[in-house]
């Protein structure tokens, strides 16, 4: 059987993310561990707000994009910022978009998620480490039919978290590792 093919990706769009960061370690962690991971960002997508009439009129071509690499793909890293205790707007648009359906789909086909794994992680300047974020991400994730592995990694004060492109406190740097493996793991097994 091929590796897990994972997308990697970050709901936050500045450069100089810390969740990119984080993202881009455990990206490393999962190709380290087999995986083929495709890390994209967000901001290379040029998705208008979701608009029930203008997916009807003209659905955007880098949604049709990003839904046929989510589709590609049997699971996902996803690094979640905290905006005003949950997830932030570039990330909850591109899941509206992506799970919306296609000629000929009904609207529970759900291609890009259903019958997926995602693993979550949270880079915060706060002392929660996103927390909040993380739980409406898992929420979201749920109830579009992608299972959410039961690891996440927070990391709080994450300015003082990484030296350079490391990840160097330990909590997270322990936990990291886990998730990553718990995401390859489950998404091998639920591959058809």
């Amino acid at each position: 059987m091929a590796g897990v093919k994972l997308l990697a990706f970050a709901g936050s769009t500045r450069e100089g993310s810390l969740n990119q960061r984080l993202l881009d370690v455990a990206a490393e962690m999962a190709r380290a561990e087999g995986a083929e991971v495709t890390s994209i960002r967000l901001r290379d997508f040029d998705l208008p707000l979701y608009d029930g009439d203008l997916e009807a009129s003209a659905f955007p071509p880098a949604a049709d994009e990003l839904r046929r690499l989510f589709i590609e793909h049997d699971g996902f890293l996803i690094a979640s910022p905290e905006y005003n205790g949950s997830v932030s707007g570039a990330l909850k648009n591109a899941i509206d978009w992506v799970s919306r359906p296609r000629p000929g789909e009904s609207l529970v086909a759900l291609p890009a998620f259903r019958g997926k794994v995602a693993g979550i992680m949270s880079a915060s300047i706060g002392p929660f480490g996103g927390l909040r974020g993380l739980l409406a991400l898992r929420q979201i994730l749920g109830t579009i039919q992608t299972l959410v592995a039961t690891e996440q990694v927070l990391v709080p004060l994450a300015e003082k978290a990484f030296d350079g492109a490391e990840l160097i406190e330990p909590l997270p740097k322990q936990l990291l590792p886990l998730m990553v493996k718990r995401v390859i793991f489950l998404a091998e097994r639920l591959r058809p």
